[in-house]
């Protein structure tokens, strides 16, 4: 499928929800398990799009709009680890709801056209970038954590499946 803003929207704006009729009201255990080692939880995967909200997108997309500097500052993937203590999941959850419907407010009032979409930026790692990329890149961003999420909780019954985790590739693929 070719970019559409309107196609993204209408996946950025539903990623809250999904993310909330997914997480509220479940036992704890769901929420704050991971996969082993440094993986994230639900928990911590939302901490991280919520730090994205606040720093990630819309002020990439600015500097590319309206910056003459046009560098990115470099994204820490990790700040929710520090940002989040002290918050409950609902809180997190609130906090990016609120955020993200305060974004997607300010994207549609761009009212971008086919030539905003191919003004570039400067990545700290992949270098010139457009608009387009970064959106797109946002699109893919929420979806993917979102099947992180799923693919965190199903692997809290990994050993439970017993012969059935052959036919359950959620449970064996990283």
């Amino acid at each position: 499928m070719k970019f559409d803003l309107y196609k993204s929207i209408e996946i950025l704006e539903r990623t809250p929800v999904v993310i909330e009729q997914m997480l509220t009201g479940i036992s704890e255990d769901w929420i704050a398990n991971n996969e082993g080692g440094e993986s994230w939880s639900p928990y911590d995967i939302v901490g991280h799009l919520v730090h994205g909200e606040k720093t990630d997108w819309m002020a990439r997309m600015e500097i590319i709009l309206l910056n003459d500097n046009k560098k990115f500052t470099p994204f820490d993937r990790f700040a929710q680890f520090k940002d989040s203590k002290g918050k409950s999941l609902i809180m997190l959850i609130e906090e990016f709801k609120a955020l993200r419907k305060m974004n997607m407010v300010k994207l549609r009032l761009k009212k971008m056209e086919s030539f905003d979409l191919q003004k570039t930026g400067i990545h700290p790692a992949f270098g010139k970038v457009t608009l387009q990329q970064l959106l797109s890149t946002w699109v893919v961003h929420d979806l993917g954590h979102i099947a992180q999420i799923a693919r965190v909780m199903a692997k809290q019954y990994k050993t439970e499946v017993g012969p059935w985790v052959e036919y359950l590739p959620v449970l064996t693929r990283k």
